[in-house]
């Protein structure tokens, strides 16, 4: 029997680098194994606790749908769909939320910093946290679970919502038998938190991200932007705690990242090392990048390709809800 993967990405920004190396990257080499049954979505629903403008969430669910088709991923060896077209799922969702303790949500981790980050402030506990926001982790519970999965391809911070999602099918096979796989998460462990441009973790909300289509003048001016120390050139640098040289060895063959090695332990200038990053990075983006924009610019052939997506998820659904509902009772 073929192991199921499942990996979504929320339309809440442009796609970025950290995007693409923390779970974009591995899921689709999860996708090259043959042993492996592969499912992929644009997570609209999971944006939505974010993103209230339409024509931004229009915009943006195209870009991942385009980021992942551009990338390499092929909807006929995939399941490759829109979260909002699998009605399915929220359908489970709400089920799922009727065994998820409140005190488990209280403890999801994006919940929790917005909670301490109020506190902090001074300001009213929940402000500024929609019950979507509050829930999110059950809907992602359903995401897994729905499709049986058994793999999820995650970055370090998302490991809890996949053990959330067992610890709620736990909950239900307790009371119904066994009807759930308990998923496991999968991690790149040696990118599991890339750098930004200013040596935090690369996310949306530090303004530090390189979007990953980026054309290539833009490119260039991103990465001379890359916070490096003051180190004169001809001194030996540790490639290790290097953001140049993390993303680097992303984009080179291994024979260009050994080489680069070399090269930083004896000595290089940073000038020299963001214009080697932007020639492997430009290199490998280019035919991806060409992809995309023509991708963009033909939204009905995204929507066809979802559309067909869809159909084949439903196919598996529709009948393990049924099988669901069968055990609770409420099936007729």
């Amino acid at each position: 029997m073929k192991k199921q993967v499942l990996t979504g990405i929320k339309p809440t920004g442009r796609i970025h680098l950290g995007n693409y190396i923390g779970a974009i990257k591995p899921a689709l080499r999860l996708a090259e194994n043959q042993s492996y049954n592969t499912a992929y979505f644009v997570a609209d629903y999971h944006g939505l606790t974010k993103i209230h403008d339409q024509h931004e969430m229009k915009e943006l669910s195209y870009g991942v749908a385009a980021a992942w088709l551009a990338l390499g991923l092929d909807p006929d060896r995939a399941i490759f769909y829109r979260q909002s077209d699998v009605p399915e799922i929220f359908e489970l969702s709400w089920i799922l939320a009727c065994f998820a303790p409140k005190g488990l949500m209280n403890r999801a981790h994006a919940y929790k910093s917005i909670v301490e980050d109020n506190q902090k402030r001074g300001r009213e506990v929940d402000a500024g946290v929609n019950m979507g926001l509050f829930t999110y982790p059950i809907l992602m519970a359903a995401d897994i679970l729905l499709f049986q999965t058994e793999l999820v391809p995650v970055g370090k911070d998302q490991i809890q919502h996949v053990e959330i999602a067992r610890d709620i099918a736990e909950n239900f096979n307790k009371q119904y038998g066994e009807t759930f796989v308990l998923p496991d998460y999968v991690i790149q462990e040696e990118t599991s938190v890339l750098p930004g441009l200013d040596g935090r973790k690369m996310s949306k909300s530090y303004n530090n991200t390189i979007p990953l289509f980026e054309e290539s003048k833009k490119l260039q001016k991103l990465i001379n932007k890359i916070k490096t120390d003051s180190s004169p050139p001809e001194e030996p640098k540790d490639p290790e705690s290097s953001v140049i040289f993390s993303l680097y060895k992303e984009f080179a063959t291994s024979d260009q990242v050994e080489e680069m090695r070399r090269r930083f332990q004896g000595g290089i200038g940073w000038g020299e090392a963001k214009k080697e990053l932007f020639q492997v990075m430009n290199s490998f983006i280019e035919e991806p990048r060409s992809k995309y924009e023509e991708l963009i610019a033909n939204p009905k052939r995204l929507d066809a390709i979802l559309k067909e997506g869809a159909d084949k998820a439903r196919e598996k659904t529709i009948p393990f809800m049924k099988e669901i509902k069968r055990k609770m009772g409420i099936f007729h």
